[in-house]
């Protein structure tokens, strides 16, 4: 489920330092309803999308600099009047940027819409950002306005219970099956073989709302075991289930019908807007969703 990212360096204390002190002053979340979180409280599907670049891609030119992906406020409303959009994944993985979760909060509050797509942030792992700048992160991202926040390749059940504390220290009602009337969504995400083997001790770890899979990641991990690596999502999805958690995978055309088959909750999906909307558009009645 991973995508690559143009990588940007952040100056460590302008990150933490600038970034809480916009946190604090800025309070974009909409009074609309949370789309994905009503669907999933109800058992449902909810479909959404990686939220696309606007960046014009450039002519390649020797010795030339790849920009960051640009995310902006007109992007962010266009995408939230999409009927068809339950949720926008913002992929900030391989580059935190906290003004691009600033200007995808404010274009979904700026739309108006009475059921607006929850807004999900991926940050970068724990391992490459550490502890502590996770946690810094993770509070930043929900008080810029997002919904949720998605920490990938987490490496086992310590490292899960570390994840689900920085959503308590931040003092998020975090919706989970012990508070089934939570407003916040924390999403971890297994990704490598070694937390495939906790993946029990994981679901068992309290405090967090979705338990899924890095299909891409895991393949690439597994050594290009594709049919292992699918097996194990679905070991994921069927533990996470049992615990009442929903479970995400990315879905195209082609596997959007498998998806919702093996129960799936999430299906996220790539490419443009309109892209996306027709293989909504045939997901929705296999999911059996008007």
């Amino acid at each position: 489920m991973r995508r690559s990212g143009w990588l940007v360096a952040l100056p460590l204390a302008a990150t933490i330092l600038g970034g809480c002190a916009s946190a604090s002053k800025t309070t974009p979340t909409s009074a609309s309803a949370s789309a994905a979180l009503t669907l999933w409280k109800s058992g449902a599907a909810a479909f959404g999308m990686f939220v696309p670049n606007e960046r014009p891609p450039a002519p390649p030119a020797a010795g030339a600099t790849r920009l960051p992906p640009l995310y902006t406020e007109a992007g962010a409303k266009a995408l939230a009047e999409n009927p068809l959009l339950d949720y926008l994944f913002l992929n900030l993985e391989g580059a935190y940027d906290a003004n691009a979760v600033r200007a995808m909060a404010t274009g979904i509050r700026m739309s108006g819409t009475a059921t607006r797509p929850t807004l999900l942030v991926r940050i970068p792992t724990i391992e490459a950002a550490g502890v502590e700048l996770t946690r810094a992160r993770v509070k930043e991202v929900l008080g810029l306005g997002a919904d949720g926040v998605v920490i990938p390749h987490v490496r086992g059940a310590a490292e899960a219970r570390v994840a689900a504390a920085f959503f308590a220290e931040a003092g998020a009602n975090v919706w989970s099956p012990a508070n089934p009337k939570g407003t916040v969504i924390a999403m971890l995400m297994v990704e490598d073989k070694g937390a495939i083997a906790e993946l029990p001790e994981i679901a068992a770890v309290k405090g967090y709302s979705l338990l899924s899979c890095g299909i891409g990641s895991l393949t690439q991990n597994m050594g290009g075991d594709a049919p292992g690596a699918e097996a194990a999502c679905q070991r994921a999805r069927d533990l996470g289930a049992k615990a009442g958690m929903p479970s995400m995978m990315t879905a195209s055309a082609g596997t959007i019908k498998n998806r919702i088959e093996k129960g799936y909750l999430g299906l996220l999906l790539s490419g443009t807007a309109d892209q996306a909307s027709a293989i909504i558009r045939t997901g929705r009645p296999l999911a059996k969703r008007p």
